[in-house]
């Protein structure tokens, strides 16, 4: 573990693509603390599969059908001002992702190969064959590894937050240690929530940390209960975290096929196995509700064994394990979260309405994925708007006085954790009542009983240790999520 300093310009909470990517873009001057809550190469970054979308020396393609393809996959529910921003200033961070030595893959031709998929009519995917974001997340940490104005400090989570004079004071856990740093600046990147759910592709660290920390600092929380659930995810009706397969996949030409192994597209969307996710999602559920079933089949059989291999090894290897070869016979996948549209409210700079807060990734709500995400959005947003604050922060740092000021934290002295089982009921109540179509007959009744769970959990008379820690922040998104279905 690092050793850390009082005092810091910037203290940056999470370090996947959005919490390196600031790193990088904040003045040498200033001293970062940026802060991992396991190892950095554990987050929902390094997991994103199929790429990066953007324009960029693309002679087919254009900005304007970028942000048009992202309105229709948003139901034209996008902000127009971070849209813009978005399909924009795309090339400007593709461009730089090369040049800090990200590897995306080739044709024959040395030009870039890009990708397919869903809801998008161009192949402007950027990708590292199957495993794009462990590509992009391995070179900006090697950029910022070599920043001596960055200290890293992995296996470090933020309990409690608090607004001061000069800033933010920042309470910290290391294993079992505590201590307070203090900073000017507070950026939180923290990824996603999926851990609020049963079964989700996001890692184990995503349990909405940074969201509940920006709620209890009174930052506006925005559209948390736009969560976007993945059409192909594998299942092995076991596994929590589930292995999600590529709409990269469907991009080169994968069928979907129902219990009874016949395509059913044609009977949703004319888009067919292409539609955007939550049309696909959507499709897959009435689909099972028609049949009776819930097997569902991801299909690529008919594709050439070896440009699958090629194309895929990741996704082949990992279903190799599972039992599955992709090149010779269907896999069982079903809808599972995936993404959240909400978060914590910023504008074009990725501030808050608080002073110098900032969110950026997955955490945040810029408004650019309207009411659902289009494939490959997630890691371009997550650079556009992190450099965005960087470059703000940079302007208004400036003029910061040297001074900190600690706030005092109240002691917790209990002894005794938190009752056993409530994170497995708070995931329970969003896979039954919230789920690609929501149970509005019970989702009042759920809406209550997460209210009574995080009323249990934040008496604070409980052990501070990580299972308190995450089992508020997962039984806060729980509650903001139920709230706005009220």
């Amino acid at each position: 573990m690092a050793t850390l300093e009082s005092n810091y310009d910037v203290v940056i909470v999470g370090a996947g693509a959005a919490g390196c990517y600031a790193a990088l873009h904040l003045p040498p001057t200033l001293r970062v603390l940026l802060l991992s809550k396991q190892e950095a190469t554990l987050c929902n970054s390094a997991l994103a599969q199929g790429g990066i979308a953007g324009v960029w020396n693309s002679p087919n393609d254009n900005t304007e059908l970028h942000a048009n393809d992202t309105r229709i996959a948003g139901a034209f529910t996008n902000n127009p001002k971070t849209l813009h921003i978005l399909v924009t200033e795309a090339a400007r961070d593709i461009e730089q992702l090369v040049a800090y030595g990200v590897e995306f893959d080739k044709d024959e031709t040395g030009d870039y190969d890009r990708t397919l998929e869903g809801g998008h009519c161009r192949r402007r995917i950027f990708h590292h064959r199957d495993s794009t974001g462990a590509e992009i997340l391995r070179g900006l940490l090697a950029q910022v590894q070599l920043l001596p104005n960055v200290t890293l400090s992995e296996h470090t989570v933020v309990s409690r937050a608090m607004k001061t004079e000069t800033g933010f004071s920042c309470e910290l856990m290391q294993g079992v240690e505590c201590s307070v740093v203090n900073c000017h600046f507070l950026i939180l990147a923290t990824g996603g929530i999926g851990r609020v759910y049963e079964h989700t592709t996001n890692s184990a660290i995503a349990t909405g940390d940074g969201i509940r920390l920006a709620y209890e600092l009174g930052a506006r929380i925005k559209n948390l209960s736009l969560i976007q659930f993945h059409p192909t995810a594998f299942n092995n009706k076991h596994s929590r975290e589930c292995f999600l397969i590529s709409e990269a996949v469907r991009g080169e030409g994968a069928y979907l096929r129902n219990c009874h192994m016949e395509r059913f597209m044609h009977r949703y969307d004319d888009r067919l196995e292409l539609a955007p996710r939550d049309v696909v999602s959507h499709a897959i559920i009435r689909e099972s509700q028609r049949t009776g079933s819930k097997d569902f089949w991801l299909d690529i059989t008919h594709k050439d064994p070896e440009e699958v291999r090629n194309r895929f090894p990741n996704i082949y290897t990992k279903l190799l394990k599972q039992g599955y070869d992709l090149t010779k016979e269907p896999v069982p996948i079903y809808p599972c979260q995936h993404y959240l549209m909400g978060g914590i409210h910023v504008n074009a700079n990725a501030q808050t309405r608080i002073d110098r807060l900032y969110a950026c990734g997955e955490c945040a709500h810029t408004g650019v994925h309207g009411s659902n995400r289009l494939a490959s959005n997630s890691l371009l947003e997550a650079l556009v708007f992190s450099r965005r604050a960087a470059e703000e922060i940079a302007k208004i740092a400036e003029d910061l006085s040297p001074k900190f000021i600690e706030g005092q934290f109240p002691p917790i002295t209990a002894t005794e954790p938190i009752p056993h089982g409530i994170r497995t009921e708070l995931r329970k109540l969003l896979q039954e009542n919230y789920f690609v179509i929501p149970n509005t007959e019970h989702i009042h009744e759920a809406y209550e009983r997460v209210t009574e769970l995080i009323q249990l959990i934040a008496c604070e008379d409980w052990l501070m240790n990580l299972d308190y820690i995450e089992a508020k922040s997962q039984a806060t998104c729980a509650y903001l999520i139920l709230e706005e279905q009220l």
